[in-house]
């Protein structure tokens, strides 16, 4: 009877710690966020920063999305074809492709390609300088960290991360092309008039609006992590680990949020 209670006691310490920390994380997420939109009308702006801050981001990242998004395309194109040649309805394989990539794949894939490649890179920069001081020597200049480390990312995170998903929806769509038309036989004029006729603006428009949350989620959970950072190197290694593992939670979270909601409110 006393292990029982022990057992129980320990495991109602272990779940009130955890709903602790996460009520912690959400608050201080939440003011961080406030802060940083608050501040992005703050002079002064400085572009040339925005502009650094999104040729990382976005053109550094396009080979990596590039490679995703073509293997993506063929090889949903290639796992419809299993089932749709039983059918007999290879042609509405353009359909599914397209669609699938710009409503879901493309948007979710790209996020977490950028929250694995430049979240990571996020942290571990803002991390060394909070472990290094320079955070302290910001505020000593009196110079605001947020406005000068956490806005620049916010904005250019949330512009190029669309910009990406654009080029990925494209790219998709090529790697399905090829699968069709070289392996299925399908005619090439076909297969984009059949892409063409699928689509809609609001398949594209959701996938986008995604994004822009996505890339804010990228932004602000890698500058947190990175301001939070202690304990040196192991520190700073820690932090990076934890903030790649709490984007890409937040993104599939919102994701499924989105999605339910855009279904709700626009197919119903």
């Amino acid at each position: 009877m006393l292990n029982i209670k022990t057992g129980m006691e320990k495991w109602f310490k272990r779940t009130g710690e955890k709903v602790i920390y996460f009520v912690h994380y959400v608050g201080e997420m939440s003011i961080l966020m406030a802060q940083t939109i608050l501040l992005i009308p703050v002079r002064p702006m400085k572009r040339y920063r925005i502009l650094e801050q999104a040729r990382k981001t976005g053109i550094s990242s396009f080979p990596i999305v590039s490679l995703i998004a073509l293997f993506t395309g063929m090889i949903l194109a290639l796992q419809m074809a299993y089932q749709m040649q039983k059918l007999s309805s290879e042609i509405y394989i353009a359909n599914l492709v397209a669609v699938a990539l710009t409503r879901e794949l493309a948007p979710v894939l790209t996020a977490l390609i950028v929250a694995g490649r430049i979240g990571a890179a996020i942290t571990a920069e803002i991390g060394t300088m909070t472990v290094t001081e320079q955070i302290d020597a910001l505020e000593t200049l009196a110079t605001n960290p947020v406005k000068y480390l956490v806005v620049p990312r916010f904005l250019s995170l949330a512009l190029m991360l669309p910009v990406l998903t654009v080029y990925a929806d494209l790219i998709g769509i090529l790697g399905g092309f090829l699968i069709c038309v070289y392996k299925l036989n399908i005619g090439a004029q076909m297969y984009i008039n059949m892409t063409i006729d699928a689509l809609v603006v609001k398949d594209v428009v959701t996938g986008l609006i995604k994004t822009v949350f996505f890339g804010m989620i990228i932004a602000l959970v890698g500058c947190y992590e990175g301001l939070k950072a202690k304990g040196g190197a192991e520190g700073v290694g820690r932090a990076t680990t934890v903030s790649v593992v709490n984007s890409f939670i937040l993104i599939i979270a919102t994701d499924c949020f989105f999605t339910a909601l855009f279904y709700f409110v626009f197919e119903r």
